[in-house]
């Protein structure tokens, strides 16, 4: 959080956007001027959703401004069909170091827990399409909440991780006690925590933290390339995927195995399940209409 510098066809094909949202889709559709990030869509289909944060000065430290700016962009994706998968990256220097200090230096308990305070930042873990990470640099505190807020974390050779909350006198606030835990396990998860020491690529790829590791200039267009192989796809059947996932780190192996037989029955309601498999039984590439 701090250091400087569920159901799968819902909103897949909405028919009706709340006002919050077209107006995200209508700002990233013209081009936006984002003030904190880089939106644009990549890809040889331009099916992949880009968003670079962009306050190089700060080593893109996560103000208000730019976590609201990330949500709207999010919120464009979520809604444009042509979009699989959504990567997020920062700078070769830092993915982000950390929330901005500055500006919350002097709140106070009232101001934090009656506004609750960094609650828009969960929105990252809600977006139904799959979002990767692209780690180069620091990934600190907040930046390092973030990546865990994506579904796959991409690093490069020289990222680095940690919480380092503890140093500033307060912990953290946007998952990173709780989503670090469940990735590195306890006893990593308390040292860094409780520390504040970082662990690198190579310690957070061993770890479980991230899945792969890349030379700095291969990251963003490896995990691009993720990005194309998720969206070629079908939208639909991928968000029941990413929500099955998902529950095993909520519900019993009970409960979870019976969600994932309910989303995997759910599949042989859709076209593109039948589209998969008659593709494979005559041996040519299925063309998925997500639906």
């Amino acid at each position: 959080m701090s250091f400087l510098c569920r159901s799968a066809a819902v909103l897949l094909k909405p028919h009706r956007a709340a006002p919050a949202v077209l107006s995200a889709a209508r700002l990233y559709s013209s081009g936006g001027q984002y003030e904190y990030i880089v939106v644009e869509k990549r890809g040889e289909k331009n099916n992949v959703g880009f968003i670079q944060l962009n306050r190089p000065k700060a080593l893109n430290a996560l103000c208000d401004g730019l976590m609201r700016e990330v949500g709207q962009a999010l919120d464009a994706f979520e809604v444009d069909g042509d979009v699989g998968a959504i990567v997020i990256t920062g700078s070769d220097r830092a993915f982000a170091a950390g929330a901005d200090i500055k500006e919350m230096q002097n709140r106070t308990f009232q101001e934090c827990y009656g506004g609750n305070f960094l609650a828009h930042w969960n929105r990252v873990s809600t977006v139904k399409k799959p979002v990767i990470a692209a780690v180069n640099g620091f990934a600190l505190g907040g930046g390092c909440e973030l990546a865990m807020m994506c579904d796959i974390i991409y690093a490069g050779e020289k990222a680095q991780f940690g919480q380092p909350e503890i140093l500033l006198g307060t912990i953290p606030g946007a998952g990173g006690t709780q989503r670090l835990t469940r990735a590195v396990g306890k006893s990593l998860a308390m040292e860094m925590v409780l520390t504040g020491d970082k662990i690198n690529a190579q310690d957070a790829k061993q770890s479980g933290l991230v899945s792969k590791v890349y030379p700095v200039d291969q990251l963003v267009s490896e995990a691009v390339k993720c990005g194309e192989k998720i969206a070629a796809n079908s939208k639909l059947v991928t968000a029941m995927a990413k929500e099955a996932v998902n529950a095993a780190f909520e519900l019993t192996l009970a409960e979870g195995n019976r969600l994932e037989k309910r989303l995997f029955h759910a599949t042989f309601a859709t076209d593109d399940r039948k589209e998969g498999m008659t593709a494979f039984v005559e041996k040519r590439k299925a063309s998925f209409q997500d639906n």
